[in-house]
């Protein structure tokens, strides 16, 4: 018998959706890579297809717009929820974009998957719609399931529990105890090895390793109140090392460089970097949106002050952490925001009972629990499959 195909594919349209991607599908591979065969394919960029690239090209442009303004983002997921699922999925994938439509379903169908398993929405669709059809499994990022998740699945993931029970409870015709499970958060591998000295991370960044440290992210994109907030640190008394990740907002970064800095302050500034794990785990607070990256700070023990919400998702994944683990403020003023740095600054030990709360977080971290739901799926199909 051959192996069934298990298809991870990647999907850039924000690195929350590609992260789980990697961790989930590394994990599958490591713990039951014998008995499947697995496949990670950049699905809309690999075929060279100019339709299924401008598809993503535009998924991308709007989580820019969703970060410029957050009014936007707001609207579009009202939108979504008006129309509901089925519309909102057959309008966003197939009346709106058609030539990339097709051009996905035969790649789909190339790629010949037994299971297909998806971090972004759009992916799933695909497969779902197939015929012959494929297993599927979602995985869904975000602290709410929204419309476009909410799409027919053989499974649905959530590494939240606030998700869990809120779908359990609004989508009582969609989910089930037997179509949703809870998993664990699925951080990255490398994560694990990462080692838990700040000054030795700070000092093969660049940094003093004995200053307290503050680094600012606001996503792959680099959009948000980074620039704000930067003018504020680098020109204060306190002895600090601020970094800045722009992502790929190149502009940015550049004035970044150009800005004037204290006397006290290390101001490294950042374009897209490839060891972000290590600049996360060098860090006594973080600044910055909401997102994917505040799970891997908690990883850390980094606490966090959240500036912005670009999006309702946003604003879940924020109350997640604010309300039920614990690890974050929410301050969206760049001054009053600057002014809590400081406090943290004078009185480090403040930061000790956030780091606690985390703890219990990082304890349960992993794509094992992932990995294992989704084999139990293939299961179905392949019920001799492991033995």
């Amino acid at each position: 018998m051959n192996k069934p195909r298990v298809i991870f594919p990647y999907v850039e349209a924000g690195l929350g959706h590609i992260m789980p991607a990697k961790s989930i599908s590394e994990a599958f591979e490591k713990k039951y890579g014998a008995f499947a065969e697995v496949s990670r394919p950049f699905f809309y960029s690999e075929t060279g297809n100019a339709h299924m690239i401008a598809f993503e090209k535009m998924m991308e442009g709007e989580v820019v717009k969703h970060n410029k303004d957050p009014h936007y983002g707001y609207f579009a997921n009202i939108a979504m929820d008006f129309f509901g699922t089925g519309l909102s999925s057959l309008g966003a994938m197939e009346l709106r974009w058609p030539k990339s439509a097709r051009g996905s379903f035969e790649h789909m169908c190339a790629l010949a998957p037994d299971m297909v398993v998806s971090t972004h929405w759009s992916t799933n669709y695909y497969a779902y719609n197939l015929k012959p059809r494929p297993l599927t499994v979602m995985y869904c990022p975000d602290a709410r399931i929204n419309t476009l998740f909410r799409y027919r699945a053989d499974m649905t993931l959530t590494p939240y529990p606030c998700a869990y029970t809120y779908s359990l409870k609004k989508y009582r015709r969609r989910f089930n105890d037997g179509n949703l499970k809870l998993v664990p958060f699925p951080i990255r591998k490398e994560a694990f090895d990462i080692p838990d000295d700040k000054p030795a991370l700070r000092k093969k960044l660049g940094l003093d390793p004995e200053k307290f440290t503050v680094v600012l992210a606001e996503g792959g994109y680099g959009v948000g109140k980074m620039q704000a907030i930067s003018e504020l640190l680098i020109r204060t008394d306190m002895r600090l090392n601020v970094v800045a990740v722009c992502g790929k907002n190149e502009a940015l970064h550049r004035r970044l460089l150009s800005l004037p800095v204290s006397a006290g302050v290390t101001f490294l500034p950042l374009g897209f970097c490839d060891n972000m794990l290590e600049i996360e785990a060098s860090a006594d607070l973080f600044m910055g949106k909401s997102g994917t990256i505040i799970a891997e700070l908690c990883f850390f023990c980094v606490p966090q002050i959240i500036t912005n919400y670009a999006t309702q998702i946003e604003q879940h994944i924020g109350e997640n952490y604010i309300e039920n683990v614990g690890s974050a403020l929410k301050i969206f003023d760049p001054a009053e925001a600057v002014k809590k740095v400081r406090e943290f600054h004078d009185r480090p030990d403040i930061l000790d009972i956030y780091k606690t709360r985390m703890k219990a977080f990082r304890d349960s971290c992993g794509g094992e629990g992932a990995a294992d739901e989704i084999f139990a799926v293939l299961k179905t199909r392949f019920p001799r499959l492991g033995e």
